[in-house]
């Protein structure tokens, strides 16, 4: 009896010897988790904070008036020289060089005019010009009717006539904005667009007199 005795207390005794321990290497591996858990919050929270502050926008003051009017004006500006270049493209028995001319108007100002809508946008402004603005070089009902209503060489020969004349104006309202503005994509599209025009203005005046 005394010997099952013993024996019982020894087993009792192993065991609360044993849930000491584990519990002893639970307190110690929860101890030593709780740093590392915390440590990578921190460094999450950091990252996180540095991946937003390099994330963010331009701020909208990075330009000013006279991009925005140089953006205003010349987004109508270019509709009007894609819609010369589309009554030209709609016609018969014109000359295959100003078909051309009138393609590669339409290819080029088509996309500026979406690039400089984006920017009116981003800068929180108005995408219409204020009223009492005037725009270089843009034709009037009377020029666009006439136009619309020329053939063949005769609409080549107005085309060509109306369209230098376009290009002068935008040329002059980009020379302003490279002297005036302040966005450097703004100014960069202004200086692409006298580079531009101003070779098609030659390249127009010397296809006149070939008509």
């Amino acid at each position: 009896m005394k010997t099952q005795k013993y024996l019982a207390l020894s087993a009792a005794a192993a065991a609360v010897a044993a849930a000491i321990a584990l519990a002893g290497c639970a307190s110690g591996s929860s101890g030593t988790s709780a740093p590392m858990n915390s440590m990578n919050g921190m460094d999450h929270g950091s990252m996180s904070g540095s991946a937003s502050a390099n994330s963010t926008p331009p701020a909208a003051a990075d330009h000013n008036a006279a991009d925005t009017m140089f953006t205003q004006g010349m987004i109508p500006h270019h509709q009007q020289a894609v819609e010369m270049s589309d009554l030209m493209l709609g016609k018969s028995g014109i000359p295959a060089p100003v078909k051309d001319l009138a393609n590669r108007i339409k290819a080029a100002q088509g996309p500026e005019i979406a690039t400089m809508t984006g920017w009116l946008k981003a800068w929180n402004e108005s995408a219409t010009m204020p009223p009492g603005h005037t725009m270089e070089g843009m034709m009037g009902d009377d020029d666009l009717n006439g136009l619309k209503a020329a053939q063949g060489t005769e609409a080549a020969k107005l085309f060509l006539t109306q369209m230098i004349a376009h290009h002068q104006g935008a040329v002059t309202m980009a020379k302003t904005e490279i002297t005036q503005g302040k966005n450097a994509e703004a100014v960069a599209l202004a200086k692409s667009i006298v580079t531009a025009q101003e070779a098609e203005i030659k390249e127009m005046q010397g296809l006149l007199p070939t008509l």
